[in-house]
């Protein structure tokens, strides 16, 4: 008996220890990991310089409350703002927890401007989190069942469709887009390359805010520090996690120009949020997150995407960076990929948006073990394409 909430359908199997880009089971089995716990071990499993960081802070101080100042969150906030490009900061525990914080930020925001039932544009595919409003902002509709969502506060439209959102422009009830640069968990989808940009001067005409969630194309998933960073574009709010403590549960939500002083004293607040022991591990990723390996991850990425386009030029590849899907034909059956390369190949990945094979490997992922998921991913490919 499991005294669990079945929340997850889990796989039958369990990893005891990671190094790198693997995991390992009690009897010693490895397995490469492509996944990398879903975006978040963006610098490998038990990095060393991570690890001393955990381990030298939890020995001085774990937590305090920011009823006090944190020296931590200090240096934490600046390196991020600073590597995003953004003005403020706050700290919370996981993505749901920022993008939920920039929700907050969209309504404060409409209020100030006196509208009294304010809407946020969201997207065909999204997926923000599994609070009450991110998972109504959040298009899967496994995820949303039987919770009463909160429809009435949001416009609902399609990825990568501009005109969509200018039609919009006359409702006045709408006061931010949030949207994610890529659409991780809905499918890997990846807009034209100036959607962004237009998505800003949509905002500007029409003094909305930009929000753009990168809870998992931030920290370098893409080969920029954040996906926007492809562009010119600056959002007013920015969110991000996953990767942000490569491990350590973490979150931020970020801020810019007009969205800068939305918050006071009181309007937020989190008890675990910018713990010392947090901030010290952002500040260790970032201490390892190098351009070199920025560069590594876009150099193995496209090896791997040119090696699979070699022998199945017939797929839909999507991504950007380390973030790579590969979409199947209509009428293949996904249902047992993730088993087969697990048990027969002892390669962990995953399948999204119903026929998207996904790939999240390690930034800093050896050219030698690309190669080797590489070599796996297409003899799993001819099995399941024969």
């Amino acid at each position: 008996m499991s005294y669990l909430m079945p929340t997850y359908a889990r796989q039958p199997i369990a990893f005891t220890r990671g190094e790198g880009s693997y995991l390992y089971t009690a009897d010693g089995a490895a397995y490469l990991d492509a996944l990398t716990g879903i975006a978040v071990c963006g610098l490998g499993h038990c990095h060393p310089t991570i690890s001393h960081a955990i381990k030298e802070q939890a020995d001085t101080l774990i937590h305090t409350s920011n009823l006090y100042q944190i020296d931590w969150q200090e240096k934490a906030g600046e390196i991020l703002c600073q590597k995003a490009g953004m003005d403020k900061v706050f700290f919370a525990n996981s993505g749901a927890e920022a993008n939920e914080c920039a929700l907050k930020l969209a309504r404060l925001y409409a209020h100030q401007q006196g509208k009294s039932r304010p809407k946020v544009i969201v997207m065909e595919n999204s997926f923000h989190g599994r609070t009450l409003l991110t998972v109504t902002a959040t298009a899967n509709p496994k995820a949303r069942a039987g919770f009463y969502t909160l429809d009435d506060d949001f416009v609902r439209v399609p990825f990568n469709d501009i005109e969509a959102i200018e039609a919009l422009s006359g409702d006045k009830d709408i006061c931010a887009i949030l949207v994610e640069p890529i659409q991780g968990e809905g499918g890997l989808h990846t807009p034209h390359d100036d959607y962004l940009e237009k998505l800003q001067i949509i905002c500007h005409k029409n003094n909305w805010l930009l929000m753009l969630d990168e809870v998992q194309t931030g920290n370098g998933r893409t080969g920029k520090y954040f996906a926007h960073q492809h562009t010119n574009i600056k959002p007013d709010v920015l969110t991000t996690a996953k990767g942000l403590g490569n491990g350590f549960p973490v979150g931020a939500c970020m801020v810019a120009g007009k969205a800068c002083d939305l918050f006071g004293a009181g309007s937020h607040g989190s008890t675990f949020g910018g713990t010392p022991l947090a901030c010290r591990v952002v500040c260790a990723v970032y201490d390892e997150l190098s351009q070199d390996v920025l560069d590594n991850a876009v150099r193995e990425g496209e090896f791997i995407r040119a090696s699979v386009r070699e022998h199945f030029p017939q797929l839909d590849i999507r991504g950007r960076g380390m973030m790579i899907g590969f979409g199947l034909p209509d009428g293949v059956d996904c249902t047992h990929i993730v088993d087969m390369a697990r048990d027969e190949f002892h390669l962990i990945l995953n399948v999204t948006g119903g026929n998207i094979i996904r790939l999240l490997p390690a930034l800093n992922i050896t050219h030698e073990d690309t190669i080797t998921l590489t070599n796996k991913l297409i003899q799993l490919l001819h099995k399941v394409l024969a």
